[in-house]
This record gives C-alpha cells, sequence and structure tokens, in this order.
C-alpha cells in the first residue's frame, strides 16, 4: 500500500490527508492479520497442549463486555423494524355490504311535525351458515338410431356427492387452520351436512391433482414473471423427522416445497419443480470444476464421456461408475453439481432464474447467473465489522445509519406506490 511513499513528496495539505488515510487503512490491516494470527497461534497452542495430554486455555466469560470487542450478534432485526404509531383505522370503508335493510320508524311514536330526514347508515357484520344441498335433474335423451343415451353434466366444480363450497371449506379448516378431522366432522354433521369420517379423509387426501396442476401453472407462471426471484429456507418437521421448507417467490406469487434436505442440488430441484435430474458436460460445467479446483486428470477422463447432451441420472452416474471409480465423495459431489447446473441453465423448456435474491448459505451459490442478498443479509456484513481505528468505528456508524434511512424510505416509497396501484 505505501510503496512508493515518499515523506519528501508531501509538500501540501491533501497529500498528507492521502497520507494519512493510507496509514490508518494499513493499521486496520495490520490489526486485522494480528487478530487473525493471535487467534490461530492460540488454536495451535491448545492443538499442541492437547497432544501431550495437557488442556487447551480455558474459555473464560468477562464479567463486562469489553468496549472495543468484536460483535457477536450481527443480526439486522433491531435495524429493519421501524418503529410506527398506532393509530385505530376504520373498518366501515373496509367492510363489503351484502344487502341493504331499510328500518322503519313506528309512526305512532312520531309528534305530526315530524320531517323526514334520510337515512343514517349502521352495518353490522354477521355470518350466515347453512346448508346449499342441490338436487340436479339432469336431462336424459335417448336415441333409438344410435342405441345411445345423452346425459346432461354437472355444472363445473361440481363432482361426487358433495359440492366445491364443501370442499374448499374443509380444506381451508384442515390444512389453513390446523383444525382437527374430529372437529371438522362435528361441525359439518351439526349445520346438517351428512357425512362419514371415511368420507371427510377422503376430501383431503385423495383426488388432489388438480391442486396440484394449479401449483405446477402458477410456478411456472410466476418464474417466467420476473427475472429474480426470493428463495429461503426454514425447517419443519414430517412425521417426527426433520426436514427443510423452501420458499421461492417474487411479489406475484409464493411457492413453498417440502424436502428431506437443502443441499444446492436439492434447492436446484426445486427451482425445476422437481423435475427429474438431468445432467450435461459442457464448457459451463468445465468451469465449475475448475473454481473448485477439480485435478485436471479428472477432467481428463470427463471428456471421454458423452459431451453436450442431457443424461438422466441413471445414465449419469452409470458413466462415473464406470470411467471414474476412484473418484473421492466431495469430488464426485463437484461432479453431480457442475453437470446438474449446467444442464438447468442449458434447457428452455422451464423458466431458468436469472437472479436469486436470498441469503449467504453456499448451497444458493452458482445456480444462477447473478446472486443478490436481501437489505436484512446484506446488513449483517458490516456488523460484522470491527474498526480499530476510532475514526473508521465513526464513519461506519454513519454508513449503517444513512443504510437503514434509505431501507425505510424505499419500504415508504413502496406501500405508498401499491395504495395507488390499488
Amino acid at each position: 500500500m505505501l510503496e512508493n511513499f515518499d515523506p519528501k513528496s508531501i509538500q501540501d495539505l491533501e497529500s498528507a490527508r492521502q497520507a494519512i488515510i493510507h496509514l490508518l487503512n494499513l493499521i486496520e490491516d495490520l490489526t486485522a492479520d494480528l487478530r487473525e494470527a493471535q487467534a490461530e497461534s492460540q488454536r495451535l497452542r491448545d492443538e499442541n497442549n492437547r497432544l501431550k495430554g495437557e488442556q487447551g486455555k480455558p474459555t473464560v466469560k468477562p464479567n463486562q463486555k469489553p468496549a472495543a470487542s468484536k460483535p457477536t450478534n450481527h443480526s439486522s432485526e433491531r435495524e429493519r423494524r421501524k418503529p410506527q404509531e398506532w393509530k385505530k383505522g376504520s373498518k366501515v370503508d373496509q367492510i363489503h355490504v351484502d344487502r341493504e335493510q331499510v328500518i322503519p320508524i313506528d309512526p305512532a311514536v312520531l309528534p305530526p311535525d315530524a320531517e323526514f330526514k334520510g337515512h343514517e347508515p349502521v352495518i353490522v357484520q354477521d355470518l350466515l351458515l347453512r346448508t346449499d344441498n342441490v338436487r340436479f335433474l339432469k336431462e336424459k335423451y335417448y336415441s333409438p338410431a344410435q342405441s345411445k343415451t345423452y346425459l346432461a353434466e354437472l355444472p363445473k366444480g361440481y363432482a361426487g356427492e358433495f359440492g366445491p363450497g364443501l370442499k374448499a371449506t374443509v380444506l381451508v379448516w384442515y390444512y389453513g387452520m390446523n383444525t382437527s378431522e374430529p372437529k371438522i366432522l362435528e361441525f359439518l354433521q351439526h349445520v346438517g351436512i351428512r357425512i362419514s369420517e371415511g368420507q371427510l379423509s377422503n376430501l383431503l387426501i385423495q383426488k388432489q391433482e388438480a391442486f396440484h396442476q394449479d401449483k405446477d401453472a402458477l410456478y411456472e407462471a410466476g418464474l417466467r414473471a420476473s427475472p429474480y426471484q426470493h428463495i429461503d429456507d426454514t425447517a419443519t418437521r414430517v412425521n417426527g423427522v426433520n426436514h427443510h421448507c423452501h420458499v421461492v417467490g417474487n411479489p406475484l406469487y409464493t411457492a413453498y416445497f417440502t424436502t428431506a434436505k437443502k443441499d444446492r442440488l436439492t434447492v436446484l430441484d426445486v427451482l425445476r419443480n422437481n423435475a427429474p435430474r438431468v445432467y450435461r458436460l459442457n464448457a459451463p460445467a468445465y468451469a465449475w470444476l475448475e473454481s473448485f479446483d477439480v485435478p485436471a486428470s479428472i477432467v481428463t477422463q470427463l471428456r471421454t464421456l458423452p459431451q453436450e447432451q442431457d443424461l438422466n441420472e441413471t445414465e449419469f452416474v452409470r458413466h462415473l461408475d464406470q470411467s471414474l471409480p476412484q473418484v473421492g465423495p466431495q469430488q464426485r459431489k463437484h461432479i453431480l453439481e457442475a453437470a446438474a447446473v449446467a444442464a438447468y441453465q442449458q434447457q428452455t423448456i422451464w423458466p431458468v432464474v436469472d437472479t436469486l435474491a436470498c441469503d449467504d448459505a453456499g448451497q444458493f451459490k452458482g445456480l444462477t447467473e447473478h446472486l443478490s442478498l436481501c437489505w436484512i443479509h446484506d446488513g449483517r456484513h458490516y456488523k460484522k465489522l470491527a474498526p480499530a481505528v476510532a475514526l473508521h468505528r465513526q464513519q461506519l456508524d454513519t454508513f449503517q445509519e444513512q443504510y437503514w434511512t434509505f431501507y425505510h424510505k424505499l419500504l415508504d416509497y413502496y406501500c405508498v406506490s401499491e395504495v395507488n396501484r390499488l
């Protein structure tokens, strides 16, 4: 940084200012190197003591956190939340009026000179729960010439002995409100629906292909609607076993996928809507392998396999087992990821995501051309900084304040834009 620095060259205030800036930056670099070297030195001492049968340095928590210590809480939750003044909003304008009823006054209570002054509106919300059982009379014709009977079809949405309204309500109660089947059954029977436990169970788990088709169509339309997609995952339990729920979406839609793993290939499966895995060896695949320092000897052997063509998982794994049986698990993982990502980005049947907006987890990297951190996760990197120079600490505080102020201005702009759009 200071290779060409000569103190004699300082002849004006600007030159002195630049020299001081370089020196302060050098102090920061040296301080960071020193901290890293001290940590590594202590780790080596502890390991050396362990090998000699001794104990390493004990971890003793201080009574009070030093003022200049490196922060350990990098969460941005406090900065992202903007305190808002609570105001009780009016609900009247948001209520849909289903019907109007004029309430007359008993003429006997009115004086002779009373004049009509209009109506005073009062909205009362209520819920009407009743059965809507329909007896359809389907027209039926018979053609003697064709020896064929013609029967009218039920309206769209009607199939079986339960209507679309009841089916939709049952799904909302069970999946949306976590209501148990016995309680749903009890309620339906109380309002006059004749349904058994088995029939209720069938409504929840059988003949749901139409919903899966709707989800596939919605997901594909959402991917095509925007070049960027948000993605994240959270832990969830399936039959007592830990799984992962992946959430993909943008301002137009949200799709959920539950999987047993959350590695890079699983995330790629989610982006491909769980289509069968496909692999391709091409230039992007080899560039991927080069970035992970896969040995040239393995790359040379891979070039003997079919190139520039899609292979299903069975075919590709068979080629690897036959041609590269000596490859270790880590290198094999890199090969599978490289070929799978290359096939995904090459195909044109399913929309390819250009940009992923997500956190900094490794499984999201390399799948798309661009990777963008959301504001919350990007802000965590600045909280990890621990400047040694007071001036730099002040500059960091100022920058973070400006960072979150701009973030909240963007949120306000978005909210106003949405209100105007509606």
